[in-house]
């Protein structure tokens, strides 16, 4: 057995598999501790290395592609600090982290593990219920069922559609994307047959979401329990899609009646405003300075958006 503990968290290999519970000290990411302790088998790991730094270095663990429903609905798109396949490294106990990565890397080999990509999710996700916030809307999943709740600040179309319930076998989907920029990101849940998609404020489908560290990362968590309930990618079926395109406008979207799969096709969703013109910044500034206020941004994200916006106004756009 192996065990490296230091103040991110404690990783333990006994042969068969790596577990992970993370710090509870001030510093370690919020997603991490929502996850808690969890344990990657073996047979879900593509490799482990100790990056070097210069007080310690970091230990991260590479996971075979569509071996763990997080990373394969994020894409990529979690912040390094939020990845929990990563464990900073005290400078004392680099020596203790060299035979870590030794141990895992022989047995690995010894087992002849796979590094191409899993035919199943050798993870189980987060456990549920679970709820999350994003900018403009509440998801809760029980294991079996979606239930949106729109807030106050909600686009009018989001409202004209009232909450939204959503069973499993109904999916198609389950998409996420982290903000970027003045771009919302969003959390989407993609009916069956559903192919066209509204940007995420106007989108009765998505929550969106704007920065990071207050909601994106139960938001993330609670994609990756419900994709982890959806057919795998390799069987061809509904998954989560780790980068979704640029949205586009939405002609029809199909609802769902809360105890149906399936609800008739609904009148085509009004378009969206023109991008950006003067009214639409001032009235991203306004939902700013309440979002700021209320808590859901954090004083520097509040300030960098802030700073991107009031810099259309002096470029028109």
């Amino acid at each position: 057995m192996a065990e490296l503990m230091v103040r991110d968290g404690t990783w333990t290999f006994d042969g068969d598999a790596v577990c992970i519970v993370p710090g509870r000290e001030r510093g370690v990411h919020k997603l991490r501790q929502d996850l808690g302790e969890f344990t990657v088998p073996l047979a879900a790991l593509a490799g482990i290395a100790l990056e070097p730094g210069r007080k310690g270095g970091r230990l991260r663990l590479r996971l075979r592609e569509g071996a763990d429903p997080l990373l394969q609905v994020t894409g990529g798109g979690l912040p390094d600090e939020a990845n929990p396949y990563r464990l900073t490294v005290d400078a004392g106990r680099v020596e203790v982290a060299e035979y870590f990565v030794d141990t895992v890397r022989q047995a690995l080999m010894l087992e002849q593990i796979p590094d191409g990509p899993a035919d199943r999710y050798l993870l189980p996700g987060p456990s549920v219920p679970l709820s999350a916030a994003g900018v403009d809307g509440v998801a809760t999943f029980d294991g079996e069922r979606v239930h949106l709740e729109w807030r106050w600040n909600t686009s009018e179309t989001k409202r004209d559609w009232g909450p939204r319930n959503f069973t499993l076998g109904a999916l198609e989907a389950v998409e996420w994307r982290a903000a970027a920029g003045l771009e919302s990101g969003y959390l989407r849940f993609r009916p069956r047959g559903a192919t066209e998609r509204l940007k995420p404020e106007h989108d009765p489908n998505s929550i969106e979401l704007w920065g990071f560290k207050k909601e994106s990362g139960t938001t993330a968590l609670l994609a990756a329990a419900v994709a982890a309930r959806l057919p795998h990618p390799s069987a061809g079926g509904g998954t989560a899609l780790p980068a979704a395109a640029p949205a586009t406008p939405l002609t029809s979207a199909a609802p769902l009646a809360p105890a149906a799969p399936l609800a008739p096709a609904a009148p085509p969703a009004p378009a969206a405003a023109p991008a950006e013109d003067h009214d639409a910044l001032l009235r991203r500034l306004r939902e700013l300075g309440e979002l700021h206020r209320d808590g859901i941004l954090t004083e520097e994200e509040f300030t960098a958006t802030k700073a991107a916006v009031l810099r259309r106004f002096h470029t028109g756009g």
